[in-house]
């Protein structure tokens, strides 16, 4: 049965999504996820399973659990979250909490529910996985007070923290098991933060006591000087000239994002950068900028054409049917239908329009960088995989391998290729303080994104202690 808190819930005006389901929808940006490995086979009593889901043709061939956790004063935070259990041996297999499973069946919308199919490469084939909505009005999770609505990094990491412990709770054939946490993008900033607190938490005795063992990190933001390296990036990938590029290091001297408005020719040099590198799709420079053609045109071509269909999201840009982005549109669709809320047992009234994406929500973004976080983990032997798509001009390799380097560690497994079906797959490195940092060739912002096959074969050797 599904556990009722309370009071009912406040009804929002309207709801940023944050993705969702372990074998369908195949993103995860700013939540983390959590890994235990020997999960027992029987689930709690907490939540309620999910047998069918609307879009997908017979019986989930996987066990999915969804439902809520309190958090907060008062609980007053409730958060939504799916339990997927491994595809292969949920007994002895790791447990992921992360946002992302089934995939959207890439077809033109015509006004009925989206379709989904399963995805081969989804993590679940090798290990059960925990997705969270947070923070707090993202995904299906809702606040019951105006003051609960808050959102900050810092209120993001007690959030994960007090969920993860309650959800250990009411779920006691975990507590033995390894848990790692990870995430992707924005991830980078609050995760290293979290896996800290659960850290410290554990050393002053905070029950239950939680088997911490690493944490996994993608495409992350760590220094938020990311769009600083975006500039040798594009230099290495023949994108500028090679003249620009030494302009650019005279007369900005290496600084790129705050510009001193006073230096006339470091602006102009970096106004030549924008507009060489306008066009290009930053998340993953080889494939089409799809979006902006079609901004502002899909809702009056869908009213014309299904004119007795509610249309939601009017910030959607509906790009064509052969760029990656659609599946982004098809999910608005399917989060908003009232049969796949009933599925997933979601609280009536809880929320209100669920979207793909949300630019202005309020958020305090309190943990300035990651980094320090990342030095006081690898002092205490925390294990840690860290990969960066080679073609994500959003967080690009080059900032990655750079806090790493400052890390200082000595290299025990040097730069080399690792590889899937006989093909390189990318370059890897291993670290004394058991860091491994890959990148994945032809991979984007996120890689598991454009790259599943790959970030599978990567993702389950590292949890199973392989060499990659």
């Amino acid at each position: 049965m599904l556990r009722e808190k309370r009071d009912r819930p406040l009804k929002m005006a309207k709801f940023s999504s944050s993705y969702g389901v372990s074998d369908f929808i195949y993103y995860g940006v700013l939540l983390p996820f959590i890994l235990l490995s020997q999960i027992s086979f029987h689930l709690s009593s907490c939540g309620s399973i999910v047998e069918f889901l609307p879009g997908f043709q017979g019986p989930l061939p996987f066990v999915l659990e969804t439902g809520y956790v309190g958090v907060g004063e008062r609980d007053d935070v409730q958060v939504f979250y799916y339990f997927v259990e491994s595809e292969s041996n949920p007994k002895e297999d790791p447990l992921l909490l992360w946002l992302s499973p089934l995939a959207f069946k890439k077809e033109e919308y015509n006004g009925s529910l989206p379709n989904l199919i399963l995805r081969p490469q989804s993590w679940t084939k090798v290990s059960s996985i925990i997705f969270v909505d947070l923070p707090v009005l993202t995904g299906f999770t809702y606040a019951r007070t105006e003051f609960a609505t808050q959102r900050s990094d810092w209120i993001l990491v007690h959030q994960v923290h007090q969920f993860l412990r309650t959800w250990l709770i009411d779920h006691p054939n975990f507590l033995s098991n390894e848990i790692y946490i990870g995430g992707d993008s924005y991830s980078g900033i609050p995760i290293p933060a979290i896996v800290q607190e659960i850290s410290q938490g554990n050393e002053q005795g905070v029950q239950p006591w939680i088997n911490l063992q690493g944490y996994l990190l993608g495409n992350a933001a760590t220094t938020r000087r990311h769009d600083n390296y975006a500039i040798p990036f594009a230099h290495g990938m023949g994108l500028i000239s090679d003249e620009l590029f030494e302009s650019l290091q005279k007369n900005c001297k290496g600084e790129y994002i705050n510009v001193d408005p006073e230096n006339v020719l470091c602006s102009r040099d970096v106004e030549s950068f924008h507009e060489a590198t306008s066009g290009l799709r930053k998340a993953h420079i080889l494939e089409p900028l799809c979006e902006k053609d079609f901004e502002g045109h899909w809702r009056r071509s869908l009213i014309e054409k299904y004119p007795r269909k509610k249309l939601l999201n009017t910030h959607l840009k509906l790009p064509p049917l052969n760029c990656r982005s659609y599946a982004n549109f098809l999910c608005i669709y399917w989060a908003n239908d009232d049969k796949v809320r009933s599925a997933l047992h979601i609280r009536k009234g809880s929320i209100g329009q669920w979207y793909r994406c949300s630019m202005d929500i309020p958020y305090e973004r309190d943990i300035p960088n990651s980094y320090d976080f990342h030095v006081n983990l690898s002092r205490k032997g925390y294990r840690s995989l860290i990969y960066s798509g080679d073609h994500d001009m959003v967080v690009p390799f080059l900032e990655t391998q750079t806090w790493i380097r400052w890390l200082n560690y000595s290299i025990v497994d040097d730069w080399r290729q690792w590889r899937t079906n006989d093909q390189v797959a990318g370059y890897t490195r291993t670290y004394s303080n058991r860091m491994t940092f890959a990148t994945v060739k032809g991979g984007g912002h996120t890689a598991p994104e454009y790259k599943p096959e790959e970030c599978f074969a990567m993702y389950s050797r590292w949890i199973s202690k392989k060499a990659l």
